[in-house]
């Protein structure tokens, strides 16, 4: 039974700590409008995105109205086009992107995603084509996402496909240079990527989801941050318990707009994702949550502590709240888009090399972090490997969103507005790392790969 004072508590958790709903995200597969002409293919797939998501917005905004909870973004993820344009007869994958952009106009959403290859082994041609079509594809269109798998547990490192991402990332910094490289802010490089994940970037409509599902992502760092206010000084035991019931409310309210969403749209209810999305308003920082434990600055000695104890009590809360949490699920450290990252970032206590050993304990990885546009594309591609090297033998999701900013330098700052925010530009190691790209191949799958 719910009381007076817990619902007194969550009207003030939304009022005055930054709690919402980030996004309610529509997965929809695209498998069946694969077409040999890629006109026919293209309509196929606008006709669908759009039939299926007709009345997703217009679902989402009554839910806010009627329960009073914030629903930020609606977004739409499908099956990674290279596995439905390869039908195609065509070396030219931008149309898809074109088609999917005009969907995402069509219904309102803000972002959709999947325009992604998965090549954690090896590409096929269909994959290499859409690579390939990245830059254009996201220079021209304005909701579209894109992601490309290059590793996991299982399979290993595609090194390949690592040194072709390094320059694809740069070719996107060019292509949107007059915004500032803004469409390397839609494009992620995972390791072991999820089939559910709801967030944008790196969203996609894995092949084992059903036809259409409803996923939502769930934030709160700003409910966690004040929770922390109350236990000041108190020892880890306490902080840890104080953070998985903040977690577990936070996760009911997403279940409960979740279960809405899809009783209203008729479409099955995937999972939630109770990852800590944080975003450049004060107050809605995990930064600032990892300082309230006892950090001068986020980014010092026992960051990685502190945040690894965030990320395992946020999951053990929300496991508690719903028997169906997926996706990334845990804590995200966004620099552009974190209050507290980018004034850590500045002040020079947080920096790549400390944000990577993080990503060890956190969800997802090097995210929204701006680099000197100078910066060379093999040093691009290391980064991308470290990444993914601690992904794989981690048996955990990582990923790189990179932006090489052009025509900065480390001290400058890259303004992308709203929810991305600005980041600081962030030097990296000087030193080349050409000749390690340049090898190519695979790098093998770990021991814990065989578990069977």
């Amino acid at each position: 039974m719910i009381n007076t004072n817990e619902i007194l508590d969550t009207i003030h958790m939304i009022d005055q700590q930054h709690l919402d709903v980030r996004t309610i995200t529509m997965g929809i597969s695209l498998l069946d409008c694969a077409h040999p002409d890629p006109k026919a293919a293209c309509q196929k797939i606008y006709d669908k995105i759009t039939r299926k998501a007709e009345r997703l917005v217009a679902t989402g905004e009554a839910i806010e109205r009627e329960f009073g909870i914030p629903i930020v973004n609606k977004r739409i993820s499908v099956t990674p086009m290279a596995l439905v344009a390869g039908a195609s007869e065509t070396d030219n994958y931008v149309p898809f992107a074109v088609a999917m952009d005009n969907a995402a106009k069509a219904t309102g959403v803000n972002f959709i995603g999947g325009f992604s290859a998965l090549v954690q082994k090896g590409a096929t041609p269909a994959d290499r084509k859409l690579i390939s079509s990245i830059p254009e594809a996201l220079a021209i269109t304005d909701y579209v996402c894109s992601s490309v798998n290059v590793g996991s547990t299982r399979a290993g490192i595609n090194m390949n496909a690592v040194g072709v991402m390094g320059r694809i990332i740069k070719e996107c910094a060019e292509r949107t240079a007059d915004r500032g490289g803004f469409g390397c802010a839609k494009l992620v490089v995972f390791c072991n990527a999820v089939e559910d994940n709801p967030f944008m970037a790196g969203a996609f409509h894995g092949v084992g989801e059903p036809d259409c599902i409803i996923n939502v992502g769930v934030s709160g760092p700003g409910v966690v941050h004040h929770a922390l206010k109350e236990v000041k000084g108190m020892p880890f035991d306490v902080v840890a318990e104080t953070i998985k019931k903040t977690a577990f409310r936070v996760t009911r309210m997403g279940q409960l707009v979740a279960q809405e969403a899809s009783r209203r749209l008729g479409v099955p209810f995937g999972i939630v994702d109770l990852s800590l999305a944080p975003t450049p308003a004060i107050g809605d920082s995990v930064a600032r949550i990892l300082e309230e434990m006892g950090l001068e600055t986020c980014g010092t000695h026992g960051t990685t502590a502190a945040l690894a104890l965030l990320n395992d009590a946020v999951k053990k809360g929300g496991v508690m709240a719903s028997s169906h949490v997926g996706g990334l699920s845990g804590a995200f450290i966004p620099v552009s888009e974190d209050e507290g990252m980018i004034a850590a970032a500045r002040s020079g206590t947080l920096h790549l090399d400390k944000l990577e050993a993080m990503t060890c304990v956190c969800s997802v990885g090097l995210d929204m972090i701006a680099v000197p546009g100078d910066t060379s594309a093999s040093t691009l591609s290391a980064i991308i490997a470290d990444e993914a090297a601690i992904g794989m033998v981690n048996s955990k999701t990582t990923a790189v969103r990179l932006i090489p900013a052009p025509g900065k330098v480390v001290g400058d700052t890259v303004e992308f507005g709203g929810l991305l925010g600005s980041a600081p530009v962030m030097p990296v190691h000087p030193e080349k790392s050409d000749a390690f790209i340049a090898r190519g191949g695979r790098i093998p799958a770990p021991m814990q790969s065989l578990k069977n």
